[in-house]
């Protein structure tokens, strides 16, 4: 008798990539002015929310300002952070991956 194998299909899951959220931190140095710009240049915000999430940074110490799959939120958190250190701001961004739901 032939050596049988057996073939076994695995099932793969993926799931979908995670959401990162990119959060602005409130610091004594970065103007409010700058902020909004930041806000409009980088994550093309219309002027009216930039304008309200900065007040949100300012008031509560920090605000997540978008979410994005890990590549962009880090690009677009580098990009605000290369900004800031162009005109001598502090300006500190972070990501923080997206926790589910449940």
């Amino acid at each position: 008798m032939p050596n049988q194998q057996r073939s076994t299909l695995t099932r793969k899951r993926f799931s979908s990539p995670s959401d990162y959220d990119v959060v602005f931190h409130n610091d004594d140095f970065t103007t409010m002015e700058f902020v909004v710009k930041v806000l409009r240049h980088v994550f093309f915000i219309p002027a009216e929310d930039a304008v309200d999430i900065m007040l949100t940074v300012h008031n509560s110490g920090s605000a997540v300002v978008g979410t994005y799959p890990f590549d962009i939120a880090r690009s677009k958190a580098q990009a605000a952070m290369r900004m800031a250190r162009a005109e001598g701001f502090p300006l500190n961004v972070t990501i923080e991956e997206k926790s589910l739901p449940f």
